[in-house]
């Protein structure tokens, strides 16, 4: 089912933040019906390096592009700035749509970007955003391919001026809104009852600013995706890490961990064994 369309028809969704291929699979195997492609996410996985406008157009087109080869699950994509102007805007959008993706997450912040819930976030004016949104929007090839329009302007310059943005980018043409990092249980409350109209994303970061909530709680707010960013990265870590201890201090594997088996299947070598024994 595409994303629209689950959306027109008011479902929920709670929607893993994926990085790699590899992680795309796992969080479908494991019965996500929606993926998130997490800026964070690729920035770490790919360079080891925080996201802060690290990584290019096209690294990103190419992980869209691999995520959407390996599952067929709508796949809600960073885009960062859009990767600089207005044309940079186009080829971005373009690019992601053929490459597979639903949508794509377009902020208003100042290039070079910071990852949300962290410092030094600016933003640029709210008429250029606004531009880059009308763009956004004429240059997708099907009205199928969602613009998700996210402002980080809370952070530096409150919540009314977050209100404000987000009301001129739902103007301007966004099929989504992301007001990113209220501070509290009443911001919450105030953006889901200030826009009502329009499919909401609630972003938890265990460790943010915007306090954690479960997925019933946010659907009952009146948001309709919650997105968990760095939820998988941060399970990928802590896992690494305790498989490591295990090695290091005891110099033999734990034996709760994946198995050849098991990734195997993940990965379908079977499909490989098949084609190896056609006659």
């Amino acid at each position: 089912m595409k994303l629209k369309e689950m959306l027109n028809k008011g479902q929920f969704l709670s929607v893993p933040g994926v990085f790699d291929p590899l992680s795309a699979k796992v969080a479908a195997s494991s019965g996500a019906r929606t993926l998130y492609m997490t800026g964070y996410g690729i920035s770490a996985s790919l360079l080891g390096k925080p996201d802060a406008g690290l990584v290019s157009y096209r690294e990103m087109v190419d992980r869209v592009r691999a995520i959407c080869e390996v599952t067929e699950l709508p796949l809600i994509a960073d885009g960062d700035t859009g990767f600089g102007g207005l044309a940079n805007v186009k080829q971005a959008v373009q690019g992601y749509e053929a490459a597979g993706a639903s949508a794509i997450q377009l902020e208003d912040q100042e290039y070079p970007k910071r990852c949300g819930h962290t410092k030094n976030r600016k933003v640029i004016p709210s008429e250029d955003m606004v531009r880059k949104i009308k763009v956004a929007a004429l240059s997708r090839a099907s009205n199928n391919f969602l613009v998700v329009a996210r402002t980080d302007a809370r952070t530096e310059h409150g919540l009314a001026e977050a209100m404000h943005r987000s009301e001129a980018y739902i103007k301007a043409g966004a099929d989504v809104l992301f007001l990113e990092s209220p501070e509290s249980l009443e911001e919450m409350r105030s953006i889901a009852e200030r826009f009502p109209e329009i499919p909401k994303i609630a972003n938890m970061v265990s460790g943010g600013k915007t306090p954690l909530l479960t997925d019933s709680e946010l659907r009952d707010l009146g948001y309709q995706i919650v997105i968990h960013p760095v939820y998988l990265l941060g399970a990928a870590v802590s896992g690494m890490r305790a498989a490591m201890s295990q090695l290091v201090q005891q110099g033999a594997e734990l034996t709760t961990i994946a198995d050849l088996e098991d990734l195997n299947t993940l990965v379908d070598f079977p499909a490989v064994w098949a084609l190896d024994e056609l006659d």
